[in-house]
């Protein structure tokens, strides 16, 4: 039998997963992590971008995360994201509007723009249609 960890997946809104995986991987501030079972302590941040928990050889879940923080411990996972999404509820056209007017926001050189929110917002749109894009090249 596999060896499994269980994963809580929540957000501001709601918990968005709780399951057993055997695999979780994550966009951690400094680069993907993948947690297994077992998996030393740890906390760190999360940024934008694809969190997929892997719960057999041929069956994995994507979500989503704005960002937030993970919380490993030998049998169980945590993350508590900013906000998360299924990938497969991303609403494409949102982001790329998203998309659209953070990159217009970045390029007025007025005053009026505050820059590191108009980035975060180009990065997370970017985030979400690159979630997209991996899902939908799995086949999912």
């Amino acid at each position: 039998m596999t060896m499994t960890v269980h994963v809580d997946i929540v957000s501001a809104e709601q918990e968005i997963y709780s399951g057993l995986a055997e695999m979780v991987f994550a966009p951690a501030e400094l680069g993907e992590v993948g947690i297994s079972p077992r998996h030393a302590p740890m906390i760190t941040k999360l940024k934008p971008g694809e969190v997929r928990v892997k719960v057999s050889d041929s069956e994995s879940y994507p979500f989503f995360v704005s960002g937030g923080i993970l919380e490993v411990q030998p049998h169980l996972v945590t993350i508590l994201a900013d906000s998360a999404i299924r990938a497969k509820d991303i609403d494409e056209a949102a982001a790329l509007e998203a998309k659209s007017r953070a990159e217009e926001a970045l390029s007025d050189k007025s005053s009026k723009v505050d820059y590191a929110t108009a980035q975060a917002q180009l990065m997370e749109a970017v985030m979400q249609l690159r979630t997209l894009d991996r899902l939908r090249k799995r086949g999912g």
